[in-house]
């Protein structure tokens, strides 16, 4: 294997437990979105081992509840802004899944566990494996159809800067016609690739 050495789980042993803790639609998307990232680390010559890590666990704590999702940040002493408190399952599962794979799955690599966090808001400056995660989760082909899917699914394999802001740009027009608030680190991370 010629990525590089991680002091982290065995990616088939995280894929049996989270056949149990996920429901099947859940586990399709997770397996979806491992592939992407490994699809796209392939591309970008990031190691492969990686991001099948950091796909197969970024929504290892989305199937638990709001109130455990709170609970989780508040013991890990993360900052929960009112907008993640007023919807939980949707943003705060990036916190809890990262410090789950850290204190439950043994992933000790940084860049996985920053991936984990920030692939639901992204955030400025992301690393190679974060931008893959981020859009790996948007492109995997279990994703019912966004717009411009097709046309970010191409650019995906040649341009993740160019790629981010799309996402990000439509991401941000799809809440604006929802009842649903703005993250204020989706909006800056926006900003941050919109000038890229």
């Amino acid at each position: 294997m010629s990525d590089k050495h991680m002091d982290s789980p065995d990616i088939a042993s995280i894929r049996k437990e989270l056949e149990k803790i996920l429901s099947s639609k859940r586990y399709a998307h997770t397996l979806g979105v491992a592939y992407t990232a490994a699809a796209l680390s392939m591309a970008h010559g990031e190691p492969i081992e990686s991001a099948m890590t950091a796909g197969l666990l970024h929504d290892c704590a989305k199937s638990m509840h709001g109130s455990e999702l709170v609970a989780i940040c508040e013991k890990a002493h993360l900052n929960v802004t009112a907008v993640e408190r007023s919807n939980p399952t949707a943003l705060l599962h990036a916190k809890a899944g990262a410090y789950l794979a850290q204190h439950k799955y043994g992933v000790t690599d940084d860049d996985i566990l920053n991936a984990i966090r920030y692939h639901t808001t992204g955030r400025p400056d992301m690393s190679k494996l974060e931008k893959i995660l981020y859009i790996a989760d948007y492109i995997e082909p279990n994703r019912k159809q966004l717009a411009e899917l097709d046309l970010i699914r191409r650019i995906a394999f040649h341009d993740l800067d160019r790629t981010m802001e799309k996402i990000l740009a439509n991401s941000l027009a799809y809440l604006r016609t929802t009842d649903g608030q703005l993250d204020d680190m989706t909006i800056k991370t926006y900003n941050y690739y919109k000038q890229m």
